[in-house]
């Protein structure tokens, strides 16, 4: 694996010179602000400096207001703001020219506000790994304080049994927060081969983080079509929370995007879950439909052909029951014809390894898809969205963490999910 550093006046230009020198398939790892040493940093404008990552050949949460009550508190606030907006723009007179000077001014407090926001993340990996080193540490100072009072034969202290034991840590801290050995082994063994003899212990530590974050991948989610509506389908077993996904994301779209969303549901069978899906509809002013056939899914296409989303909740069922599973793909084929969907499998991250891999099959069997995992409040060992991210490969796109609508849900961050899995599970 390479990692390397390239600054430049600007992310955009030091990404640019990191993808000429090293190709394409650069990951960005980190992106922070810094400043010339010495005198001259007085005299100089701030750099940019990007860690970039590229993988060598052979390598390969306190208690919130209830849900429906945030949402509804957040939508009225919203259409206040709006019906604000269109009684000012009725009533707009002349304002004054603001004077260069003062433009200039206000452009110097904002690039201050930015460089000052750049700072305070600039040190996040820094940190994520000081707080991994930390607890490692610990557990380490502890299992050798547990073998001290057993009075064994204490073994030399040298740079390459710390290595050892860190290795051990590492893996058991793996293991501890569910990742599947094969997937455990496979990264220490990637580590070790880049790793040189008497090398100092957080190297190493660095090497397996690094190489971690490089196995999620980047982060995919719900963006714009090209043209037309963006139709997406949200595909799944029952019980992981489907339908309170869709509310969230099609909240995001609607109060903080401005976007224009259109919700659909398949699952006739649940008839509870296509009220409490229209319901969110009614609170954010948005259409909703239930849909009973392909050539309806058609029909409602053409009708909201202006709309910027089409979120298409599926209806839940045991991957095991084969009538269920044609109708499912029959219903995420339907507008094969007219565009291009996305298929989004949302699953639970409570759900067994084993389980995960056999709805992963089942769906892989219809389409391609991107996984969004619910209930992260439910557990305190992700090591299965490492698990199935590796044995799928598909890109991990959201996670939710509760209930409430739109509060509990956020785009997948690789470094919090990787700074878990390498934390102890004191559980």
């Amino acid at each position: 694996m390479i990692i390397k550093k390239f600054s430049s006046k600007t992310e955009f230009e030091a990404i640019e010179n990191a993808r000429k020198e090293l190709g394409p398939d650069v990951v960005v790892m980190n992106v922070r602000t810094v400043k010339k040493k010495g005198i001259l940093k007085f005299f100089s404008s701030p750099q940019v400096e990007v860690t970039v990552a590229l993988e060598e050949e052979g390598e390969k949460q306190p208690a919130k207001a209830p849900a429906m009550t945030a949402l509804e508190q957040l939508a009225a606030k919203q259409r206040e703001i709006n019906e604000k907006n269109s009684a000012a723009q009725k009533n707009t007179v002349a304002t004054p020219t603001v004077k260069p000077v003062q433009q200039q001014v206000k452009r110097e407090e904002v690039i201050i506000k930015e460089h000052e926001e750049e700072d305070k993340s600039s040190n996040a990996l820094e940190e994520k790994l000081d707080s991994i080193e930390t607890l490692i540490k610990m557990r380490l100072e502890s299992e050798d304080s547990k073998a001290s009072e057993k009075e064994t034969v204490s073994e030399p202290h040298n740079e390459e049994n710390d290595q050892m034991k860190l290795t051990k840590l590492l893996y058991n801290m793996m293991i501890e927060n569910e990742v599947h050995e094969k997937y455990a082994n496979q990264i220490i063994e990637e580590a070790e081969k880049t790793n040189k003899p008497n090398m100092p212990v957080d190297y190493f530590l660095t090497n397996i983080y690094q190489k971690m974050i490089l196995k999620f991948g980047q982060t995919s989610v719900i963006t714009p079509a090209e043209r037309g509506p963006k139709v997406v389908f949200f595909v799944g077993p029952t019980g992981v929370g489907k339908t309170t996904t869709i509310a969230k994301i099609a909240s995001r779209f609607c109060l903080e995007e401005k976007k224009k969303v259109a919700l659909l549901t398949s699952d006739t069978y649940r008839i509870a879950a296509a009220e409490q899906l229209r319901t969110y509809a009614n609170i954010l002013e948005i259409p909703c439909l239930i849909i009973y056939s392909p050539t309806e899914i058609e029909e409602a296409y053409d009708n909201f052909i202006d709309y910027d989303y089409i979120l298409v909740d599926t209806a839940g069922h045991s991957h095991h029951n084969e009538e269920q599973k044609n109708n499912t793909n029959v219903v995420i084929h339907a507008l094969d014809d007219k565009t291009k969907p996305e298929v989004y499998l949302v699953l639970s991250a409570t759900t067994k390894y084993k389980d995960l891999t056999s709805i992963a099959d089942t769906y892989k069997e219809m389409t391609d898809f991107k996984i969004i995992f619910t209930k992260l409040d439910e557990t305190t060992s992700l090591g299965n969205l490492l698990n199935l991210k590796l044995y799928t490969g598909a890109d991990l796109s959201y996670v939710t963490y509760g209930q409430n609508v739109p509060e509990d849900i956020d785009k997948f961050d690789p470094q919090t999910t990787v700074k878990q899995i390498l934390s102890p599970n004191e559980e």
